[in-house]
């Protein structure tokens, strides 16, 4: 499958006139625990040439590619993706923390070694409590629940315990987050449910799992509680994502035969 994504990206390449600087896996199967029938959840950063920057009539900054219900492929314009670098948008930092990578040319390198310095810990707080409360909220609440979607909470709340603990981005893995910032007597409960979801095609409703809720429940507010505690602290300059984007223009689609992926 994955020779084929790399094959789908190539020609979206030739296709929508863009060089692609970086593909990665952003879904479940990055965060390590996928379905046997997971779908494909594959998102790109890309540039145009130079001169379609200074253009009117611009070109959208998203492509949105899905093929089926298997394959989701969209993408970000560097120009979009290195605003969202400066307002610290913990989706970006995902893309460019995924373990799964499908294409990477050279210019995703210069993007990692200065996203350290954009990112802010409470916009990330906030966007992962938000994340983990509305799942919470809406699929784990009744005696029935949807059994999968506990992954969907605990990821962010714990990703929420790294940023406060590190002040850095929360690694993709789920298992790294669970073995370093769940309490310990949960981590069998989770491996459990974790290992069936790996190996059940579609992981339906069950009863709620009572130490899990509780676990929940509690975590909440305490981290809403430390969150509202944190100071404001000032976004780091342009000057920076300035110079990557003139750098980003000279990845443009002559070089598409000078790269190898």
């Amino acid at each position: 499958m994955e020779e084929a994504i790399r094959q789908e990206l190539r020609e979206l390449e030739k296709k929508a006139d863009i060089t692609i600087l970086l593909a990665v896996e952003s879904g479940s199967r990055a965060w390590g625990f996928a379905s046997p029938d997971s779908d494909y959840d594959v998102r790109f950063l890309y540039v145009r040439p130079k001169e379609s920057y200074l253009r009117l009539n611009r070109e959208r900054d998203v492509i949105e590619h899905m093929l089926n219900d298997v394959l989701d492929i969209n993408g970000w314009d560097i120009d979009k993706a290195l605003r969202l670098m400066h307002s610290s948008n913990p989706t970006l930092f995902e893309w460019l923390s995924s373990p799964i990578v499908y294409m990477e040319r050279p210019f995703a390198q210069e993007l990692r070694a200065a996203s350290s310095k954009y990112f802010l810990a409470k916009p990330g707080l906030h966007h992962y409590l938000s994340m983990a409360a509305g799942n919470y909220r809406e699929y784990l609440k009744g005696d029935s629940v949807r059994l999968k979607k506990y992954f969907y909470v605990l990821r962010p709340l714990l990703a929420c315990r790294h940023i406060l603990c590190h002040g850095t981005p929360p690694p993709m893995l789920f298992s790294e987050l669970l073995r370093s910032q769940m309490d310990e007597a949960l981590i069998p409960v989770v491996e459990r449910l974790l290992e069936k979801k790996r190996q059940t095609p579609e992981l339906g409703e069950g009863r709620r799992i009572d130490e899990l809720n509780k676990f929940i429940e509690a975590e909440l507010p305490i981290l809403e509680k430390q969150i509202s505690k944190l100071p404001r602290v000032d976004r780091a300059g342009w000057d920076d994502l300035n110079v990557l984007f003139m750098e980003a223009l000279e990845w443009d689609t002559e070089h598409l035969d000078k790269a190898s992926f």
